[in-house]
Order: structure tokens, then sequence, then C-alpha cells
């Protein structure tokens, strides 16, 4: 087997373990919340990406009008969004986290993360050390793909 076909094949292993865990932590603590994966990936993209419209909600997770209104209406009555007049339109609504929306957001993100700590308790100070070091390649190498080619 060629060096660059084990790396590969070494890389998608990790992946594969990495997401599955990590999707693992996180669809388990968005069922605790009691809200629906859609709702919570709204939550998310405002985390991510900032305040948006109700247009760009519907656009992001390609559903319609009503259904977005819907989904953000359960979130606003729950607390977890804000919606205001947008500044720019006074027609339109802006979607803004609300605190509450923001601290459930870095709950998940705290839970999604623990068991890379329990997996680095499991390695030596020398591993650990080895690990940081290849990621940080790796993470370089990624963002400036993403420089040079990105997708979104």
């Amino acid at each position: 087997m060629t060096d660059k076909l084990q790396f590969s094949q070494t890389l998608r292993a990790w992946m594969d373990a990495f997401m599955h865990r990590s999707m693992s932590g996180w669809n388990h603590f968005a069922k605790s919340t009691g809200l629906s994966m859609p709702q919570f990936s709204i939550l998310m993209q405002l985390h991510h990406k900032g305040p948006c419209g109700m247009s760009e909600v519907s656009e992001r997770f390609d559903i319609s009008a009503a259904a977005a209104s819907q989904l953000v209406d359960k979130l606003v009555q729950s607390g977890h969004l804000e919606r205001a007049e947008d500044p720019s339109d006074r027609r339109a609504k802006l979607l803004t986290l609300s605190i509450k929306g923001s601290e459930l957001i870095q709950q998940g993100i705290e839970e999604r993360y623990r068991w890379m700590d329990d997996l680095a308790d499991t390695l030596s100070a020398e591993d650990q050390k080895k690990v940081s070091e290849a990621l940080t390649l790796l993470t370089k190498a990624a963002k400036e793909m993403e420089i040079v080619n990105p997708k979104s």
C-alpha cells in the first residue's frame, strides 16, 4: 500500500469515528431539549451565520415560507429567538438568537465535544503532542484550501 493511500485511509477512518461520535452527542443533546432537529438547526444557523430574515431561513433549509414561519414562531414563543423589525426594510423581520437560545447552543457545543476530553485522557502526553501537531497541520491545510476554493 502506498503512503498516500495509507494516509488517506487513516484520515477517513478518523473522520468516520469523529463524525459518528460528534453527531451522536449532538443528536442526543438536541433531542433532550424538546426541540425538533429543524428547530435546533435554525438556532445553529443563526449562531454560526448571525441574524437573518425569514426568507433566508426558508432558503437555507429549502422549506416553504409557511413552514419556516411555523418553526420560527415556536422558537420565538419558547424564548430561543427574537424577532424584530429589520432596520433596512421595515416590512421585514430580523431573527436573532435570544440569550436563552445562545446559552442552549453553547451547552450543545460543550456536549458535542465532551467525548474528546475523555478521548484525550486515554492518550499519553507524548501521544497528545503528536496528535496535536498532526491536527494543527491538517487544520492549516484545510483552512488554506477553503481560502483558495470556498464552498459556502
